[in-house]
């Protein structure tokens, strides 16, 4: 195991995830008096980041960009003291000597730290198809994120896998640049919110795909088309001419590093308890990566704080600094 250098890769909290999530939990916690080191993925960043309009997070009537809540919020929290670094954690594991009475975890990734808690904040991504076509047109007209590449699709048509808030509403951002939306659903009505589904089905270049599934994405060079198959009608099958087909159905927790070590679903989701308590004794987790009904912002923010709070409680439990009545 590598070998921890100097105080200051000690922490009595370490977060890992740079999402809502993350720095809400590291706003807690150090606002909580812990020492805390957040570690933001540096290869990738929270789904968040690239929402052009968020909705319904409380305080913004107006609707307020993504990319600039996750900026609001990260320098709130480093306002508060939280160490905010670039790492992609590998793994989690106990720490030489250590054990559940002692505390303390490793969290490895191109640096080694150390924390008495460990907060597990990394969200998910976006699940793929797995049909053919969808690897190689991958960056030439499949996407994943609306806000990224709709500018490239002015005038043109494009196909949006998904029934959900977020396929709807970047259906809805997609209609500023191109010339018509195909929404492809396996069911026969949209399962986003109503205030979505109202806006999209009264939408002029907006068209659906009910009972339907991708069997393939086709193409040249780029993306040319999308064949689906009707699940009620075979006949129905067809191919969509599109230049561009935006994936969105459903996401995949980025649990992997931790899965040894907690107990997860069998989607990979971690399972936590209303605490934010996880199966390993000092490993806390919150937001889009654990089991739970809703996953938006708002709800990521409410899990990160009782996280931070439980951590906070376990840190001064082991070092002796809790007292009767702490939770009133």
């Amino acid at each position: 195991m590598e070998e921890i250098r100097g105080p200051e890769s000690c922490y009595d909290v370490v977060i890992v995830g740079g999402g809502p999530a993350g720095l809400t939990a590291g706003l807690y916690a150090s606002r909580g008096g812990l020492k805390t080191l957040l570690l933001e993925g540096e290869s990738s960043v929270s789904q968040i980041t690239v929402t052009d309009l968020v909705e319904n997070y409380p305080g913004f009537p107006e609707g307020v960009n993504g990319y600039d809540l996750v900026e609001r919020f990260k320098a709130q929290a480093r306002q508060f003291g939280v160490t905010v670094q670039a790492d992609d954690v590998r793994a989690v594991s106990r720490g030489p000597g250590d054990s559940e009475s002692t505390g303390g975890w490793i969290v490895n990734g191109k640096g080694t730290y150390r924390g008495l808690a460990v907060i597990v904040a990394t969200g998910a991504n976006w699940r793929r198809l797995g049909v053919p076509g969808e690897e190689a047109f991958a960056g030439k007209g499949v996407s994943y994120c609306a806000t990224c590449d709709g500018p490239f699709y002015r005038d043109r048509e494009v196909v949006v896998i998904g029934g959900g808030d977020t396929a709807v509403q970047e259906a809805l951002f997609l209609t500023k640049f191109a010339r018509k939306v195909t929404i492809v659903h396996r069911r026969d009505r949209l399962r986003a919110t109503p205030v979505l589904q109202q806006k999209a089905l009264a939408h002029d270049r907006i068209g659906f795909a009910w009972d339907s599934v991708v069997e393939e994405i086709q193409g040249g060079a780029f993306v040319e088309g999308v064949r689906i198959r009707n699940l009620k009608d075979p006949e129905r099958s067809r191919v969509i001419p599109a230049d561009g087909a935006f994936v969105f159905v459903g996401l995949t927790p980025n649990t992997e590093f931790v899965r040894n070590v907690v107990n997860c679903d069998e989607s990979g989701y971690i399972l936590a308890d209303s605490e934010m308590k996880t199966s390993a004794k000092g490993i806390f987790a919150c937001g889009d990566c654990i089991s739970k009904l809703l996953r938006q912002v708002v709800t990521a923010c409410g899990d990160a704080a009782t996280a931070a709070f439980s951590a906070q409680l376990h840190v001064e439990d082991l070092k002796g600094d809790s007292y009767l009545g702490r939770r009133d």
